[in-house]
């Protein structure tokens, strides 16, 4: 015992550290060429909703509409890949919120579009979050693959490890007999409040806290062009009321994003057959321009964007998630240089019918205020049970508009290279159609000014929160990843 407690403890200290830093695999960190496209070849889009107490809500959605008639034009090929495609609703008490039932529609969608279609290509890849790591088989998977659809689950120990103390244990001493499981288990299901049970491997699976958490659709636009989009939205009944935003764009761009997807099915075992001709790759002659961004790609461009900012420019921040120190410190020291540096924070209060305590965000704006000088402003969207589930940055600096939008929180986790991420940036003239739908949309949610009446965002006061004790819990569990953020 002498010995081999400290050849352990070295062995799981060296795996931890290996996985934590290894090379990433292929498909990932991706920083497109940026593809000039006209005005009208980029959409955004957005789900609202709204509203409070018992009375009637707001809910507007176009993101998964525009996602379906994507589906319905495709004749060649459809690459997707969404982190969560479930019909899990979460704990009982979140069934009482409306519901749109997601996953069966894209199911039921790309069934169809296969029929009527025989030749079309279509591959999915998704998370094994989806069948609780091997331990709650699902039927809309099974039903895809029976159709001739290619699903690929994604090999999560190919990526690095953001809770490396867990990890490195759960690689060493679980992971070689974990598995898959046999979809036979007696304990609950983490994501659903039902009868259904898993096994303990599923559990210990999750407790990795990683994720192929990308939200993305690309296809033939069945005219000899291609359209994409990327949201942050997932076809998930639990999340079907959630606020999100997406970006559909037309052009060469697609190809980059193909590419990518394609690399991850292969890392993650698929040996399909899925190659779509590419477009020339023009780099186009349009007034906007767009770049494909993933994992800590992100981080640098949002961190760039950041820092060149002067006194007189803007900042408009909507995020489920801000914790990520570098962004929380550049934001702030904008903010001291005269920008206007304006943050709508989901209150991180509900997460599927669980109330939550405010971690990270709530202590995460009493600092940036703090660091700011209170220069920077914060207020809350009103949630009722659903998310603000929206991750965007946008910097206005003159005549121009750099946007990014996708599935990646401002965290570690998701813009260190641990989970996978996609987003996509833009940049547009100031006083063009889509810089102008962003800003009134935001605007929008930051005044409370579209006159129906309904409070979408919160001043600052109603959930801020100067608990030393939460301060310094987000603080340690952004910094060993032992959080599910």
């Amino acid at each position: 015992m002498r010995w081999l407690l400290p050849v352990l403890a070295a062995a799981w200290a060296v795996t931890a550290a290996y996985h934590t830093l290894k090379p990433m695999p292929p498909g990932t960190r991706i920083a497109s060429p940026t593809f000039n496209v006209a005005d009208d070849e980029v959409r955004f889009l957005y789900d609202i909703t709204a509203g409070d107490g018992p009375g009637p809500r707001r809910i507007e959605q176009q993101i998964f509409d525009a996602v379906f008639t994507v589906i319905d034009h495709a004749r060649d090929f459809i690459v997707l890949d969404f982190f969560l495609i479930n019909d899990d609703r979460g704990a009982l008490g979140a069934r009482v919120a409306p519901h749109r039932a997601l996953s069966s529609e894209l199911f039921d969608r790309l069934l169809a579009r296969k029929r009527a279609v025989p030749g079309l290509r279509v591959l999915l890849v998704t998370d094994p979050i989806n069948d609780a790591y091997g331990g709650a088989p699902a039927d809309g998977l099974h039903r895809l693959r029976e159709a001739g659809i290619d699903v690929a689950v994604t090999r999560l120990g190919a990526l690095r490890d953001s809770n490396p103390l867990y990890s490195g244990f759960y690689r060493l001493f679980v992971g070689w007999w974990a598995g898959d499981g046999n979809g036979y288990g007696w304990l609950p299901n983490p994501l659903d409040d039902g009868p259904e049970r898993v096994t303990l491997r599923s559990w210990l699976a999750l407790l990795n806290f990683k994720a192929n958490h990308r939200k993305v659709i690309a296809a033939d636009d069945g005219e000899g062009g291609r359209v994409a989009i990327v949201t942050s939205g997932n076809p998930h009944d639990a999340s079907s009321a959630h606020s999100n935003v997406a970006l559909e764009v037309r052009g060469p761009i697609v190809d980059e994003i193909d590419d990518s997807e394609l690399a991850i099915a292969r890392f993650s075992g698929w040996e399909g057959a899925l190659r779509p001709p590419r477009m020339v790759r023009d780099t186009g002659a349009g007034e906007l321009q767009v770049q494909y961004l993933t994992e800590g790609a992100i981080a640098e461009a949002t961190l760039a964007a950041i820092e060149r900012t002067a006194a007189g420019d803007g900042i408009d921040v909507a995020m489920f998630y801000l914790s990520d120190r570098p962004h929380v410190t550049a934001l702030a020291a904008a903010a001291r240089r005269g920008v206007d540096v304006r943050i709508i924070l989901d209150p991180n209060k509900d997460a599927f019918g669980h109330v939550k305590d405010g971690v990270p965000n709530r202590p995460v704006a009493v600092e940036l205020l703090r660091l700011s000088e209170n220069r920077a402003q914060v207020r809350w969207y009103r949630t009722h049970g659903e998310q603000f589930h929206v991750k965007l940055l946008a910097v206005r600096s003159g005549e121009r508009l750099w946007l990014t939008l996708g599935s990646a929180n401002l965290t570690r986790r998701n813009i260190a290279d641990y989970n996978l991420e996609a987003n996509l940036a833009v940049t547009a003239p100031a006083q063009g159609a889509l810089a102008h739908a962003v800003r009134r949309w935001f605007d929008t949610l930051w005044r409370n000014d579209i006159g129906d009446g309904l409070e979408y965002t919160a001043d600052f006061a109603a959930y801020e929160d100067p608990s030393r004790f939460r301060y310094w819990r987000y603080r340690i569990m952004e910094a060993t990843g032992l959080s599910t953020f």
